[in-house]
């Protein structure tokens, strides 16, 4: 990766780690912060995808387990969800995460579309997505509960 594209890329990483915290504190009600390795696949996974379009292509991905994504569920209703609310919660924070961090940058502000979330729940499942040049993949704690957001993209510009 040359050098203009190394920068570019943490930029994004550390704004993808500023929109995380500005959401969970602001819709979840709890603070998170970046952490070591990835979580792994448990029984039951939870994933959103949001696409990104325009000044970039490639999609933001939040997959997390179940019993976090109840979590987020909670703290955003103040009460015990059903399937169908922690799905929507999930496809929320995941959209809004995406909003947030494209909008630290004013070239993607008006010049980066978001896609509705598409969730994908079950068991030992795994996603794939197109290969693109910069892929940032972070894994993220609050309360006791782990998520991983991946970046995959390629820029216009």
């Amino acid at each position: 990766m040359r050098a203009e594209g190394a920068e570019q890329a943490a930029r994004w990483q550390a704004d993808l780690d500023r929109a995380a915290e500005e959401v969970f504190s602001t819709m979840v009600g709890a603070s998170c912060g970046p952490v070591d390795g990835a979580p792994g696949a448990g029984p039951e996974t939870i994933s959103a995808v949001v696409g990104l379009a325009g000044a970039l292509s490639g999609s933001l991905v939040l997959r997390l387990s179940w019993r976090a994504a109840e979590r987020i569920a909670e703290g955003m209703t103040g009460g015990p969800p059903d399937p169908a609310m922690v799905r929507d919660a999930v496809g929320e924070v995941c959209n809004m995460v995406a909003g947030a961090w494209k909008s630290f940058d004013p070239r993607l502000t008006s010049g980066c579309l978001l896609s509705t979330p598409t969730l994908v729940a079950g068991e030992r499942y795994e996603l794939f997505s197109q290969r693109a040049p910069l892929h940032i993949e972070r894994a993220y704690r609050f309360e006791e509960q782990i998520f991983c957001l991946t970046l995959s993209c390629a820029s216009s510009f």
